[in-house]
Order: structure tokens, then sequence, then C-alpha cells
């Protein structure tokens, strides 16, 4: 195999190999009605929350605040 070929398989499979896995995340991206699919999350009181536990009682609302609570 020449040294273009070698060095053109060296890059391309890692490519091929991104594009396909990250493929498979594209198409499960979530489209503007969709259900959310369960999740957890650890709250600020340090107990973990699921998406479940809340769903169907009320509306659930996810509040990010970057930097909270840090001295950043």
């Amino acid at each position: 195999m020449s040294q273009f070929a070698n060095r053109l398989s060296r890059v391309l499979l890692p490519f091929l190999v991104a594009v396909v896995a990250l493929g498979s995340q594209f198409a499960a991206a979530l489209e503007v009605g969709d259900k959310a699919p369960d999740f957890s999350l650890q709250g600020s009181d340090g107990e973990t929350y699921t998406l479940s536990q809340f769903a169907g009682d009320k509306p659930v609302v996810i509040a990010f605040f970057p930097k909270a609570f840090t001295g950043g």
C-alpha cells in the first residue's frame, strides 16, 4: 500500500466511524411534540429524580444555572 493510501486510511477510517456513531444520535433527536424520554438527574439536594416520577402529575420544568453556587 502506498504511503498516501496508508495515511488516507488512518484519517478516513476514524472519520467514518465517527459519522456512523453520530448519525444514530441525530436520528434519535426529538422533534417538536415528541414526549421526552425518561431520564434521571441529581438535584441540588443530593437526591436523584427521574422524569417518570413526575410525568402525568404536573408539568415538569428543568432549570439549569451554569456556574451556580461556584466561585467562578
